[in-house]
C-alpha cells in the first residue's frame, strides 16, 4: 500500500509494519504478524501517535543533548533533565540523547507522552 492510502474506519494501522488492514484480520496480508488483542478495546484498535519516529530519532541524535526529542515527545521533565545534564557534564551526557535517537529510529517500542506508538515512516 503506498503512504498516500486513507484509513476507513473498519480499518487500522498493523502494529509490525505499519500497513493499512481490515481491523477484523487475523493476520497482516504484508508482514503475516498475527494481530494481537488487547483486553477491552477489540483486536488490535491501538492507534499511532501523530509523531513521527524519523523526526524524532533524528532530534534525538542532533539535539539530544538538548533533549529536543523529549520535548517533541511530550516528556517535558525528562527534557529538562537532559539538558541540565548536559550543562553540568560540559556535553558528555548528550551520549543519552544520542543513543535514545539511535534506538528511536533502529526501531526501539518508543511512545509518545500519550502512551501512542510514533508513527512509521510513511504513515
Amino acid at each position: 500500500m503506498t503512504s498516500e492510502t486513507k484509513r476507513n474506519s473498519d480499518e487500522m494501522y498493523c502494529s509490525s509494519c505499519g500497513s493499512v488492514i481490515n481491523k477484523s484480520a487475523d493476520f497482516c496480508p504484508s508482514c503475516g504478524v498475527k494481530i494481537r488483542s488487547q483486553p477491552g478495546l477489540g483486536v488490535g484498535t491501538e492507534e499511532y501517535s501523530e509523531k513521527s519516529r524519523i523526526v524524532a530519532g533524528v532530534l534525538g541524535i542532533v539535539l539530544g543533548g538538548l533533549g529536543i526529542h523529549r520535548f517533541y515527545l511530550g516528556s517535558v521533565g525528562i527534557g529538562i533533565l537532559q539538558i541540565i545534564l548536559s550543562i553540568i557534564t560540559f556535553g558528555i551526557a548528550g551520549l543519552w540523547g544520542f543513543i535514545e535517537g539511535v534506538i528511536i529510529l533502529a526501531g526501539g517500542k518508543w511512545r509518545d507522552s500519550s502512551g501512542k506508538p510514533l508513527r512509521p515512516h510513511g504513515q
